[in-house]
């Protein structure tokens, strides 16, 4: 039996869609090995986030009470104590700006091997097997955990968000800080690449590449994202050229999204592009090339060039 225990993670007062993620792979691992599922989430509005959190195959929720945002020394006192006392096999921490932040320290101070940005796990037996890509993205790995205690750190967007209703045990408690060990302090919050669109709340993205040839013509697909009422992205060469801003961005240098439906618009489907947006749940792609790398992960696949099929769509959906 091993037990695992998740650390949940928000971000100016909401929970990062990476909780959720966070409950779909413990769940899975806990059943795996009949052991418990704890969930813990640090500061912030915890009853709020209690609630949210309260899932199907979540057995316990810690809840930390300790200010609103996330601080490095914080987040790596109140883990160690509560890996300490639950004692779990595995503990679940988000690849996220912030995971990478406290993970590697946590597992330090732990003494634990670290395996980041996993995109798969399961138990292969008594061993904790995880995937891995490498490469950029080019070649996937295995990688079998030797040891009975790890700290595992998993790629948002790489598998499903429980939705379905539990009743887990809440614990409710106070951190229990060493002031003299905290040595950063968390002043201001500014969004990297500015604007307040965050394409990885989208349901719809219409995302742009390289085949849309110049800037002026981003005019045609956004009247296409304007008559679907979605959200326009890009691929990296888009927000390289400076068309677009970085928080637009699609990919491993940019954001992994998971919408209803993609649309690639001029993209080849470079592996670097494809990591950040193959978890959509339908990817339609519009490329002159029939041999674009993005048509072996699309759902539907238009071999045209864009500046005949995208006019055609915004008049049909405008009707």
């Amino acid at each position: 039996m091993t037990d695992v225990l998740a650390i949940a993670e928000h971000r100016r007062g909401t929970l990062r869609d990476v909780s959720y993620e966070l409950i779909t792979a413990g769940r899975e691992l806990a059943e795996e090995t009949d052991g418990e599922l704890h969930l813990a989430v640090i500061g912030g509005h915890l009853e709020e986030f209690t609630r949210l959190l309260s899932k199907e195959g979540v057995d316990v929720i810690h809840a930390v009470s300790n200010g609103e945002e996330f601080n490095h020394d914080v987040y790596t006192q109140i883990a160690e104590g509560l890996v300490e006392e639950i004692d779990p096999g595995v503990v679940l921490v988000p690849n996220s700006v912030n995971g990478l932040d406290y993970g590697p320290a946590l597992a330090n101070r732990l003494g634990r091997p670290l395996v980041s940005d996993v995109t798969d796990a399961s138990f292969d037996g008594e061993a904790l097997s995880t995937t891995r890509e490498m490469y950029g993205s080019k070649v996937e790995t295995t990688v079998e955990v030797d040891a009975e205690r790890t700290v595992v750190m998993i790629r948002g967007g790489e598998w499903p968000s429980a939705d379905d209703s539990g009743d887990p045990e809440i614990r409710e408690r106070d951190a229990s800080i060493d002031e003299s060990a905290v040595r950063s302090t968390v002043r201001a919050f500014e969004e990297v690449g500015g604007g307040d669109v965050d394409i990885a709340d989208a349901e719809v993205l219409v995302s742009v590449g390289r085949g849309i040839d110049e800037e002026e013509n981003l005019e045609l697909v956004e009247e296409l994202a304007d008559a679907l009422d979605a959200t326009l992205s890009a691929s990296r060469p888009i927000v390289d050229s400076g068309w677009l801003e970085k928080n637009r961005q699609v990919g491993q240098s940019g954001k992994t999204v998971t919408p209803k439906i993609y649309i690639a618009i001029g993209i080849s489907g470079a592996v670097q592009h494809v990591a950040g947006m193959k978890g959509s749940e339908t990817i339609i792609a519009i490329n002159t090339d029939p041999n674009a790398p993005i048509f072996d992960i699309a759902d539907y696949g238009i071999v045209e060039d864009l500046f005949d099929v995208v006019p055609a769509l915004i008049e049909e959906f405008e009707r």
